[in-house]
């Protein structure tokens, strides 16, 4: 399993500095009140999103898109979500996490090896979806679309 590949947990203004964030991947992104930054990434009850991205910009443009739908724009579905909860970016990102496992590979090539690796990364987000939901008994409080209301859908 691939989840052993995942970095440690960066805050979440240091997150550009990840090993292979220009790559495709899966992020987690936690909230914390504990400093979790250096930390080995393990499966904490702290995890309130999992995402994927398989974008020519890799993970650091998906991020950049949450990033930037929690500050106000929009682009990222789970990120206004937070953004829901939490309408104070800087009060939000003080206790804001990210932790990634990358996929290297060319978004762009059409070559089977790719096109399997995207394929690989499109399971392995709903393999750790399942990891938390054996861990927790539900999914990560922002990737649950019942329970969880969209910013943009409520202050209109």
């Amino acid at each position: 399993m691939k989840e052993n590949k995942f970095t440690e947990w960066t805050n979440w203004e240091n997150r550009n500095s990840l090993e292979g964030i220009k790559f495709p991947g899966i992020y987690c992104i936690a909230i914390s009140d504990i400093d979790l930054s250096q930390q080995n990434f393990k499966w904490i009850s702290e995890i309130n999103y999992i995402g994927m991205t398989n974008s020519v910009n890799g993970l650091k443009g998906r991020l950049k898109q949450f990033d930037n739908t929690v500050i106000g724009k929009t682009g990222h579905g789970g990120a206004d979500r937070f953004r829901f909860k939490y309408e104070i970016y800087s009060d939000l990102v003080k206790k804001l996490y990210v932790s990634v496992c990358s996929f290297e590979c060319n978004v762009k090539s059409n070559s089977p090896k790719d096109l399997r690796i995207m394929g690989e990364v499109a399971k392995f987000e709903y393999d750790c979806f399942a990891i938390y939901a054996e861990k927790f008994n539900s999914l990560p409080e922002f990737n649950d679309k019942k329970n969880s209301l969209k910013y943009s859908l409520t202050h209109r």
